[in-house]
């Protein structure tokens, strides 16, 4: 049965009420959840047994028995029709043609419904592909190439009737012949829903940076500094170890412009008293400070003597180090005889107008603009302002300036190409599908395209950034929440596609 098109537009209308109403009332399912866990699994045997094998018996057991179905191209509101029209299309010809539908990873959001405080049904939306095969003359089906077909977004309404979760009503709309699912969310393309997601997340404020064609594209910035203070465009963030990324292209600048030697022992400049007496620190250099080989602890703190020690030989492998960026800043600022502050403003910060980026906090820091970090809880922490600089930790900083840096890196600003070649080379495997280059971590991902990326964590900060040379995309994600991680799924996916799933399935292995 067919409708018009003012009668779609009718149905679409309404579904779209229904889903704001259901977003203001209730919060989404927590993926753990008994409710969400059960609509997923009726979900696998509608598409996974019933549709990709064509088990009809699926259909009739999940369909309600006044199931609609609308579909932005045509639409059937009689399950007998849809069953025959299923058995004579699709699963009539499945010795020549077979579709498989997959489920987009992340995409699927469950929201309960109530009826005076008793749950009668859940609504689902989510993202799916569709795979073709067809076989040709004198071709089994089972040698045939699979092709993608088409890629929608769906909405399905699941009821309970005695007892019993029935699929009521289907909508599969937005079909596109691209391979776009999961790199789209209309829930990005709309503030007020961020601003909603946010607070479903307890995620007081949300930085964005947006890297297309090797140029900061979109700055985009929600939630509030503090109550009823909504956080501005150029709010300043400390952004924990991404400290690190400036302090190494610093180094790698100097190294650009033959001022510094990525390969001359640190020793010439600088050594801690700590280690003074030990041989290992006549092997430390800066290609093995920036690929995190020194063989230090993170901090010398966690050390019971607190006291900075080598846990193995420099060179021979990777452990993640702060206090080798800070061995490195000493080093810089015993030969040129100048603060590291002072050479990154030469190098970086004036150069590029980095006006809100800095080292520490001064006369000069607009505290009206410091996104302030929380707990889980939503319980502020007391602001630490250092007046020192620290080569690893608490860059205080802008999406919009740290974008432009990242845009300069992704760029080769200032690098000679055999610097950028060594800052972009595998020097040492952290686990698989990914090692540190200089200053950065790597993936590989697909047709050798790959990603550089650093994170930033500490109390009341989680941020995340990720630059593909290649296709000179980037993403920076900034948030003052001990768990603001949570959110670095759904944006990976939305603003990198199929480059940000497999950097999630590579973090995820």
């Amino acid at each position: 049965m067919k409708i018009n098109k003012s009668t779609f537009r009718l149905k679409a209308i309404l579904i779209g009420i229904l889903l704001f109403l259901f977003h203001i009332g209730f919060s989404q399912e927590e993926k753990t959840s008994a409710l969400y866990q059960t609509i997923m699994s009726k979900d696998s045997l509608l598409f996974n047994v019933g549709f990709n094998t064509c088990d009809v018996s699926q259909f009739e057991n999940l369909l309600s028995d006044d199931f609609e179905f609308y579909h932005d191209k045509d639409s059937i509101s009689d399950k007998a029709l849809f069953l025959k029209n299923l058995r004579k299309g699709l699963c009539g010809s499945v010795a020549t043609y077979q579709s498989r539908r997959y489920l987009v990873p992340n995409s699927t959001e469950v929201y309960p419904l109530y009826k005076k405080g008793v749950l009668y049904g859940a609504l689902q939306n989510g993202i799916h592909q569709f795979y073709e095969k067809s076989a040709g003359k004198n071709e089994s089906l089972a040698n045939a190439k699979e092709q993608f077909g088409s890629t929608a977004r769906f909405t399905h309404v699941w009821l309970l009737e005695n007892g019993v979760w029935k699929l009521k009503r289907s909508f599969s709309y937005d079909h596109q012949s691209e391979n776009t699912a999961g790199t789209k969310a209309s829930i990005f393309d709309n503030d007020p829903e961020i601003e909603k997601w946010l607070k479903q997340n307890n995620i007081p404020t949300l930085g964005i940076g947006v890297i297309n064609n090797g140029k900061l594209q979109e700055i985009k910035v929600y939630g509030e500094l503090k109550k009823g203070v909504p956080a501005p465009y150029n709010t300043i963030w400390n952004v924990a170890s991404l400290t690190k990324p400036i302090t190494a292209i610093v180094a790698l600048k100097l190294v650009s412009t033959g001022k510094w030697d990525l390969d001359e022992p640190v020793y010439k400049y600088w050594t801690d008293p700590d280690i003074a007496k030990d041989p290992n620190n006549k092997l430390l250099t800066t290609r093995i400070i920036l690929s995190h080989q020194t063989g230090f602890p993170n901090w010398r703190f966690m050390n019971e003597s607190g006291k900075l020690d080598f846990k193995f030989k420099p060179g021979t492998k990777y452990q993640y180090s702060g206090e080798g960026l800070e061995y490195l800043r000493k080093a810089l600022e015993s030969k040129f005889h100048k603060s590291l502050n002072q050479l990154a403003s030469e190098l970086i910060f004036e150069p590029l107008k980095m006006t809100d980026t800095q080292y520490f906090w001064d006369k000069k820091t607009d505290a009206s603009r410091f996104a302030t970090g929380y707990d889980n809880k939503g319980n502020a922490y007391e602001t630490h302002k250092n007046t020192t600089a620290n080569a690893a930790d608490d860059l205080l900083t802008t999406i919009g300036d740290y974008g432009t840096f990242l845009c300069s890196v992704l760029n080769g600003d200032g690098l000679t190409k055999k610097v950028f070649d060594e800052m972009t080379a595998n020097q040492v495997e952290t686990e698989k599908g990914k090692h540190f280059g200089l200053g950065f971590e790597k993936y590989d991902l697909e047709n050798g395209e790959y990603a550089l990326s650093h994170g930033g964590s500490d109390q009341g900060v989680q941020t995340l950034v990720f630059i593909l040379p290649k296709t000179k995309q980037g993403l920076l994600i900034f948030t003052n929440v001990d768990d603001g991680y949570k959110v670095y799924e759904k944006l990976l996916l939305h603003y990198l596609g199929k480059n940000g799933k497999r950097l999630i399935d590579i973090e995820t292995k």
